[in-house]
């Protein structure tokens, strides 16, 4: 069992994270005033080929494992989790592209996908239905030129900002059998947006709820086939899991560095914080925790690579344990900040507000908690 990453696993996160120093953290917290993230940003990281980083290589992507995404993501993560995040929507959207869109798609799609001249969205979740996605109410009727949607998505990253939206939309009866996906361009006839959602962290990224109101879109915009898109959703959770959970990973790893150069400059009772024994104590039990997330973490996206039965029940715990180990790092980060942790400009409450969402989305955290119960059961039998 070798646990190194390779020459260029290693070259791929070096590239990352230098990256991410240079053109990403000097802007967080005015790209978190401003509630945007500017769009030359993805034309840069796509010529670093994050544009379609699971993509395949026939297809123009970069072809990179699940392993190797998860470098990426906790990478950039280091600079800004919101923004990594963010890249990683689009590239599940691209990864869908690829994998599941006709010819005709790929070819009207792909490619800006991978340039992210096209950036995209991924709308699922409805005011309705969160956990129980299947329950969905949004309806794509067929006409003679093609579908007209009707319904509503929330929580929405990119809403009124993406130029593409992957939208899974009811085409058939209901449960997951009668969902279909259905891509959306920006400026289609009867599509709308909510107002900016003024949120508690991932504040850099624009989110608003999608309306579709009697909104036309051709028959070629169908991806894959009807009555499948449930399946699509459902066979990009586990790798999001991972995407997820790396960026909570690389969040924590940056407050853990602040927060040691931090300790040793604060002085207190004529001496450094970071000379107390007690507070040695809490730096040793983030990192314990911190390199126990990152091993399981790997494993998690080793199985999902290998193709490992288990692989959906690792995805699943691994996500579960590394955001919320991720959460209680940076708070403790925080803690250890003392007053300048809750000060915007020191970045670590950023941090704290940007992972709270980590454990609600790609599935809540009891979500995953159900997923490994039920399997834990099933293989008892």
């Amino acid at each position: 069992m070798d646990f190194a990453l390779t020459e260029e696993q290693t070259a791929i996160e070096d590239m990352a994270i230098a990256f991410g120093a240079e053109n990403i953290a000097p802007h967080a917290l005015a790209w978190e005033k401003s509630g945007t993230i500017p769009k030359e940003l993805w034309s840069e990281l796509a010529q670093l080929g994050f544009g379609g980083l699971y993509v395949s290589e026939a297809s123009g992507g970069s072809g990179l494992t699940r392993l190797d995404a998860t470098l990426v993501f906790e990478a950039l993560s280091r600079a800004c989790p919101s923004v990594a995040a963010f890249l990683s929507i689009h590239n599940m959207c691209a990864a869908m592209l690829d994998k599941f869109g006709s010819d005709a798609v790929k070819d009207r799609f792909l490619a800006r996908a991978i340039s992210m001249d096209c950036f995209f969205s991924y709308c699922l979740t409805e005011p309705g239905s969160g956990s129980d996605a299947a329950a969905l109410k949004t309806r794509a009727a067929r006409t003679n030129e093609g579908y007209t949607l009707e319904g509503t998505k929330a929580f929405i990253s990119g809403g009124g900002y993406s130029d593409a939206y992957i939208v899974m939309a009811r085409t058939g009866d209901d449960g997951p059998g009668g969902v279909s996906a259905v891509i959306v361009e920006d400026g289609a006839e009867g599509l709308s947006f909510g107002g900016l959602e003024d949120k508690m962290g991932w504040r850099a990224q624009p989110t608003r709820q999608v309306q579709f109101d009697a909104c036309k879109i051709p028959a070629e915009n169908l991806l894959g086939e009807e009555g499948h898109g449930f399946r699509y959703a459902m066979a990009g959770l586990d790798g999001g899991r991972l995407n997820i959970a790396a960026c909570s990973l690389g969040a924590a790893q940056a407050a853990l560095d602040q927060t040691l150069a931090y300790m040793g400059e604060r002085k207190a009772f004529g001496k450094s914080i970071d000379q107390f024994q007690a507070l040695q104590f809490r730096l040793a039990d983030m990192e314990i925790e911190l390199q126990a997330a990152r091993i399981f973490l790997r494993q998690a996206a080793w199985k999902l690579d290998t193709g490992a039965p288990d692989a959906t029940k690792h995805c699943a715990m691994a996500k579960k344990f590394v955001t919320e180990a991720g959460s209680r790092i940076v708070d403790q980060c925080l803690q250890l900040h003392g007053g300048y942790g809750y000060l915007a400009d020191y970045g670590i409450e950023k941090l704290v507000r940007d992972l709270r969402v980590h454990q609600i989305l790609e599935g809540t955290n009891e979500i995953m908690r159900l997923i490994v119960s039920r399997q834990m059961l099933a293989e008892r039998a």
